[in-house]
């Protein structure tokens, strides 16, 4: 069975704890890049990242977009919604079916 975790700065991960989830948190790039590619060469199924940790990867989630699993899923931190994770299930969404989810165009 797979595991659910979740990386970010402590104040925004902390809470998921309560719910079984492992948390991971990070300081900068470099954890966060370590802490990734630790969990997902693990059995680590869902990988939650807050978009502010996401920002500092750039393109280094990247890599993890074409793999099945784990599935990397950008969350808002403590900070506010940047629109990061929404834009990032967009894109995944529109590659997988031709269209835009949300004005049901055709990708052309």
């Amino acid at each position: 069975m797979y595991k659910i975790a979740v990386i970010g700065d402590y104040d925004s991960i902390y809470g998921f704890a309560t719910l079984g989830l492992g948390i991971f948190p990070v300081k900068d790039r470099e954890e966060t890049r370590d802490t990734l590619r630790r969990l997902a060469e693990s059995d680590y199924g869902i990988i939650y990242i807050t978009e502010k940790a996401a920002a500092e990867l750039g393109s280094g989630l990247e890599e993890y977009r074409e793999r099945t699993l784990p599935a990397i899923i950008q969350i808002p931190g403590v900070s506010g919604n940047t629109g990061a994770g929404v834009e990032g299930v967009k894109k995944t969404v529109e590659q997988a079916v031709g269209s835009d989810i949300l004005f049901g165009g055709v990708n052309e």
